[in-house]
């Protein structure tokens, strides 16, 4: 293992301990000898790594501090092209100015060597199958998801026929063809799933939800796998 993958596993390793761990365990976790642990935790100290303990005692990591993004792997940075060229391709403009936005700040403080590596990567995203027209700002959406707040949302199935619904969205799915919008549906009781495309209009409420929307993620989680269910672009289903 080259020594900056060393580091990098080391930083991983202390970042999931929240009490001070003892040297031993570490190296032996990222099998290493003894010395050669020490020898990297004074090293990633130096460059300014947030690590406090001394041998005997244990390790531990302040919470915050960044890896650098030089210490990415090249899959990694594959990882990141590819999945900002989809967000920059596929999203609404907010979501794609800000995948844009942040690989430019990657790339401004990568080594020459991968940010070249970074700009001239071949992993490209093809064009979608169809584009679909949006009456709802899916920027109201996600704001409406983080705030937990309900909306009043006029909807149309896929038949056509119009509804009222008061929701409590809780997610926002992106799929290559539709956006569906997660949410407890209070004319249902139930969870049900809105393509957003078929949202003819919102409001956003002032009353807040009753729970919190990582509850209702877990909850439609557990009635997922137990109906055997998915969440799907296209189905009659999606609403009802």
């Amino acid at each position: 293992m080259a020594r900056s993958e060393r580091l990098l596993s080391l930083l991983q390793v202390l970042r999931r301990y929240r009490r001070p761990v003892r040297g031993q365990a570490l190296a032996e976790e990222l099998g290493v000898s003894i010395r050669t642990l020490y020898r990297d935790i004074a090293s990633l100290q130096a460059q300014g790594a947030m690590i406090e303990g001394e041998p005997g005692v244990g390790y531990v990591m302040k919470p915050g501090f960044m890896l650098p993004p030089m210490m990415f792997r090249s899959e990694e940075l594959d990882a990141l092209v590819l999945g900002m060229r989809w967000v920059a391709d596929r999203c609404d403009k907010t979501l794609s100015d800000g995948a844009l936005s942040a690989l430019a700040k990657i790339a401004a403080v990568l080594p020459t060597e991968l940010r070249r590596e970074l700009e001239e990567s071949s992993l490209l995203v093809g064009a979608p199958l169809k584009r679909h027209a949006y009456k709802v700002s899916s920027d109201l959406l996600r704001a409406a998801v983080r705030a937990e707040r309900k909306l009043d949302i006029t909807y149309m199935d896929s038949s056509g026929a119009v509804s009222q619904r008061i929701v409590w969205p809780f997610a926002l799915v992106y799929f290559d063809q539709a956006r569906v919008l997660m949410c407890w549906c209070e004319l249902r009781a139930d969870f049900r799933n809105f393509r957003s495309d078929r949202i003819l209009s919102v409001e956003e409420m002032e009353e807040r939800y009753p729970k919190r929307r990582s509850t209702l993620l877990r909850e439609w989680r557990k009635a997922n796998h137990a109906a055997s269910r998915t969440i799907l672009p296209e189905s009659d289903s999606i609403a009802s």
